[in-house]
């Protein structure tokens, strides 16, 4: 959960778009704001009278430059999963314009689980059960073997910044799957239920496995368990170059002031995979 835009008149605008896109999708809002990072979406509770419960859900983007994988995830992966993954199903999509802003709301199924963490980092011991880990392999392996021209992680930007940032050579990447490419335990519910699909792609082979790792360095009882689920997936030379890409990803957001305390830890784990 974030904040409000810092501009009185960008969180006014988000609002009244999100009451727009609501009345074109005949959805009622309920519930208190929930807003994204930077203020660039904005999601309510909402009812469908046919739908029931829902998530509304706007993102914005200059006008003229909205598009690209970010915008266009949700539709494309309910094209591609609904129905075969564990996610919220695509009800309805609406766009408008509003002066030089473009807005896309989402209408999806209301999850009523709460996510198993608040925020990506995990700080306090977490506990779900064996099937919880199973069906989280599923939807994965799932999610790995369907094909997409859509990228989450891109050769180029690994071979540049893994060296700039870790000072390790970059790893050769053999090995590409489908990824969710945003895989933490504040994307994932307790009953298995996969949230927030902007940037899902192919990526290096265990990238989501070594994602869900690097969040939980902080907890070696969690950590040591998401490594025993997913072994075969970390334990070998594409696992481990997977692993040195996540801790170059989440080390250059510690370098932009998010989430210091990981720093060691990802240094760490960076020098024992590189």
């Amino acid at each position: 959960m974030y904040s409000p835009p810092a501009d009185p008149a960008a969180e006014q605008a988000m609002r009244s778009a999100l009451d727009t896109a609501a009345r074109a999708l005949d959805a009622t809002v309920a519930g208190p704001p929930a807003w994204g990072w930077h203020g660039r979406t904005l999601s309510h509770r909402a009812e469908h009278p046919r739908h029931g419960a829902c998530w509304l859900r706007l993102a914005c983007a200059p006008a003229g430059k909205q598009g690209g994988k970010i915008w266009e995830g949700t539709a494309e992966a309910a094209r591609a999963f609904d129905g075969r993954v564990t996610k919220p199903r695509l009800h309805a999509v609406h766009d408008h314009d509003t002066d030089g802003t473009a807005y896309r709301a989402e209408l999806t199924q209301y999850i009523a689980s709460p996510t198993v963490a608040a925020d990506p980092v995990i700080r306090h011991p977490i506990d779900v059960p064996d099937t919880w880990w199973k069906t989280l392999r599923t939807d994965l392996d799932t999610i790995a073997a369907t094909p997409t021209t859509r990228v989450a992680v891109r050769d180029e930007w690994i071979a540049r910044t893994v060296p700039a940032v870790t000072g390790h050579p970059a790893p050769r990447i053999t090995a590409w799957t489908t990824a969710h490419g945003d895989l933490h335990l504040a994307n994932i519910t307790t009953d298995g239920t996969l949230l927030d699909w902007e940037g899902w792609g192919h990526a290096p082979a265990g990238y989501d496995a070594a994602l869900l790792l690097g969040y939980a360095l902080l907890q070696p009882a969690l950590a040591s368990r998401i490594r025993h689920e997913f072994d075969d997936l970390l334990d070998t030379a594409a696992g481990r170059a997977a692993q040195l890409v996540v801790a170059t990803e989440l080390l250059q957001s510690v370098g932009r002031g998010d989430h210091p305390n990981l720093e060691a830890p990802l240094r760490n784990w960076a020098a024992a995979v590189a």
